[in-house]
């Protein structure tokens, strides 16, 4: 399915294709679906791909980033 979002957008102009095949998997992408391929992605992701690779590497780690920055750190010991 992923290189089948990567077709479609491939006669984008070259340096908006990787943006948004990352965009449209952020977005219609139920969070399990990322998980799976960030996995299947980790273990070489055989048969992606490059385009639809770079955004799925991209997305990783935007969402590894986007994770770790949300857990606001408190001191708040509440009562």
């Amino acid at each position: 399915m992923a290189n089948q979002i990567g077709k479609f957008f491939e006669v984008q102009k070259a340096d908006e294709v990787v943006p948004k095949i990352a965009n449209h998997i952020r977005k219609f992408w139920d969070p399990r679906m990322r998980k799976a391929i960030f996995v299947y992605l980790d273990q070489g992701g055989e048969g992606l791909d490059p385009k639809v690779r770079e955004a799925l590497e991209r997305l990783k780690a935007a969402e590894a980033d986007q994770s770790s920055a949300s857990v606001p750190e408190t001191s708040f010991q509440g009562t």
